[in-house]
C-alpha cells in the first residue's frame, strides 16, 4: 500500500536549511555579479559538458528507464513543489554515492550501487537529499568551490595568494558540509521516516548490511565520538574534518536527530514552515544572527575539550564587554552629566 506524505506547498528551504548554511548563501548571493558571472561562466560550459558526459555514459532515468526510481524523484519534486524536475541519472560506480551537478539546470546521478544497497524508502530520501541542494541554490557554489580548489595550484605563485584563497576555500568547505545537513533534513522531510533516514547513514557508513547494524549502538559509537577524549583528539578530529566535503556519518546521525528531538522537524511536518514570500523579507544580518546563535548553542551543548575551551574564552570576552559598558557609562552615562 503506497505511504501518504505530507506535501509542502510554497515552502522555503530556508525552512530546513542549518543557519550556517542560509548566512554563508545570503553572503554569497549579496557579492556584486558573483551569481551570473557563476552562470554564465559555469552554466554555458562545464555543465553542458558534464551533461553531456552523463548523458553519453549513464542512464538517463524516465518512464521506461529505472521506471521504479522515476516513480520516487516524481514522488519527491511534488513533495516540495518542484514543477520543473531535474534529470535524473545513474551511473555505474560501487562508491555508495549521490550528487547535483549544474548551475542553471542542475540534474542528478545516483551511483548505481545505491539502487543494489538501499530500499525504496531509502532511495526516496537519497533523491530528497540532492533535491535539497538543487532548490537550495547549492550546487553553484559547490562549483565555486570546486573551481577554487582546482586553480588553487595557480595561485600557490602569486604572493599571499595561497593565503588568502586557502582561507577561501576553508570557509567554503565549512559552509559545504553545513550544506550537507541542510540536506540531510531535506531528504528527511521528503521520506518522512527519521528511522530511514537514520539506517540510511549507518549504511553510507558501513555498507549495505543493515542487519549486521544496530541502530542504538551507532548513537552510542557517535557519542563516543563527539565527546572526545583529551584536546589531542579534539585537535585531530577538527583536522580530520578540515579537508572534506561531507561532515562524518556520526555527526550528520546526531545533527539530524537533534533536529527531530528539538521539534523543529515535526513544525514543518505540521505545516508550520517558512513562506517563499517571508523568506525574501530576511536580510543578511537576520541569516547571520541565527548562525551565530546556532554556532554558540553547538558549543555551549558540546562536551568536547575544543568546545569547554571556546566556552571559557565566549565568557571572558563577555565580561570585557560588560566591564566596558561599565566604563563607559561611568564616563558618558548619568555621572557623566
Amino acid at each position: 500500500m503506497a505511504i501518504k506524505r505530507t506535501h509542502f506547498p510554497d515552502i522555503s528551504p530556508k525552512s530546513w536549511q542549518h543557519p550556517a548554511d542560509r548566512a554563508a548563501l545570503a553572503a554569497l548571493k549579496k557579492v556584486p555579479g558573483l551569481d551570473m558571472l557563476l552562470q554564465k561562466v559555469v552554466g554555458g560550459t562545464t555543465e553542458r559538458s558534464l551533461r553531456l558526459i552523463h548523458l553519453a555514459s549513464a542512464v538517463r532515468v524516465g518512464d521506461t528507464q529505472f521506471p521504479k526510481v522515476h516513480k520516487l524523484h516524481k514522488e519527491a519534486c511534488a513533495i516540495f513543489n518542484v514543477e520543473k524536475m531535474p534529470e535524473l541519472y545513474i551511473a555505474q560506480t560501487p562508491l555508495l554515492n549521490a550528487s547535483a551537478i549544474g548551475v542553471n539546470n542542475p540534474f542528478i546521478v545516483l551511483n548505481s550501487s545505491m539502487i543494489d544497497a538501499l530500499d525504496e524508502e531509502e532511495l526516496l530520501c537519497v533523491i530528497g537529499h540532492e533535491l535539497g541542494h538543487c532548490v537550495s541554490g547549492h550546487v553553484l557554489y559547490k562549483t565555486l568551490l570546486a573551481m577554487l580548489i582546482q586553480f588553487s595550484v595557480y595561485f600557490m605563485s602569486i604572493p599571499l595568494g595561497s593565503i588568502s584563497i586557502a582561507a577561501i576555500i576553508a570557509a567554503l568547505r565549512e559552509w559545504d558540509r553545513k550544506s550537507e545537513l541542510s540536506a540531510d533534513r531535506a531528504g528527511l522531510l521528503t521520506v518522512q521516516n527519521p528511522d530511514v533516514s537514520y539506517n540510511l547513514l549507518m549504511k553510507m557508513a558501513g555498507g549495505p548490511r543493515i542487519e549486521q547494524m544496530d541502530t542504538n549502538e551507532f548513537f552510542l559509537q557517535a557519542a563516543e565520538y563527539q565527546k572526545g577524549g583529551n584536546l589531542i583528539d579534539s585537535i585531530y578530529k577538527l583536522m580530520n574534518l578540515l579537508s572534506r566535503s561531507h561532515p562524518f556519518a556520526v555527526l550528520r546521525l546526531t545533527e539530524l536527530k537533534t533536529w527531530v528531538d528539538n521539534g523543529s522537524y515535526g513544525k514543518i511536518l505540521g505545516g508550520d514552515y517558512m513562506r517563499m514570500d517571508e523568506a525574501e523579507k530576511r536580510t543578511v544580518q537576520d541569516e547571520f544572527t541565527d548562525a551565530k546563535e546556532q554556532y554558540k548553542q553547538d558549543i555551549n551543548s558540546s562536551e568536547d575539550p575544543l568546545a569547554e575551551i571556546a566556552r571559557t574564552m565566549m565568557g571572558a570576552a563577555g565580561a570585557a564587554t560588560d566591564k566596558a559598558k561599565e566604563v563607559f557609562d561611568s564616563i558618558f552615562g548619568n555621572g557623566g552629566k
